[in-house]
């Protein structure tokens, strides 16, 4: 078999420029980017001035109307007496029977009450029989007169020495301790 002049010259030429590329080759490093700025961005600190927006700031404020993503829904009642009393007036629970979980409930209303109110809603948690706080009232206490929108709003809010529960319970959450807790009054008045 006789390979001519022309034909070798070629096979040589194409193995050159293979072993060439090869040889270019770093793997220590990316190879060629392109479109740098999709890999690369440039940071921009929060407060710093811009041309890009109109206030000339680079933060901005979210459009109005606007909700965080997730479970949080804003809750349209103001944090103030009169607002408590709405809500003790009006709100009702969203939830319907069959969406009521009572075991749900109690293990949340454990977690989150029942240290402080007690496991029966009497007002003889733990930390009032250790002394730690004092002055918790029991859910059939008359003059409190709780109500469907009263638990809501002081879980929401907090009340007294009572924190909010916003942040640790989501909206279905606390509305399944409202249940719980009107079982609770229910079963004391008895």
């Amino acid at each position: 078999m006789h390979i001519n002049m022309k034909t070798a010259t070629k096979y040589i030429a194409v193995i050159v420029v293979l072993v060439s590329f090869m040889s270019c080759q770093k793997n220590s490093r990316p190879n060629y980017q392109y479109m740098p700025n999709m890999y690369e961005s440039v940071g921009y600190e929060a407060y710093q001035e811009s041309d890009a927006f109109g206030n000339g700031v680079e933060a901005q404020l979210p459009a109005e109307g606007t909700i965080p993503r997730g479970d949080f829904m804003p809750f349209e009642i103001d944090n103030t007496t009169e607002g408590f009393m709405y809500a003790k007036a009006n709100l009702t629970n969203p939830l319907d029977a069959s969406e009521i979980d009572y075991d749900r409930g109690g293990e949340l209303y454990g977690i989150y009450c029942g240290i402080c109110h007690g496991n029966k809603g009497d007002g003889k948690g733990k930390l009032v029989q250790r002394e730690k706080i004092l002055g918790v009232p029991s859910y059939d206490d008359v003059g409190r007169a709780i109500t469907t929108g009263s638990i809501y709003h002081t879980l929401y809010y907090g009340k007294n020495t009572m924190g909010s529960y916003a942040n640790q319970l989501n909206e279905e959450e606390r509305w399944q301790v409202v249940a719980y807790v009107e079982k609770l009054k229910a079963d004391l008045e008895k």
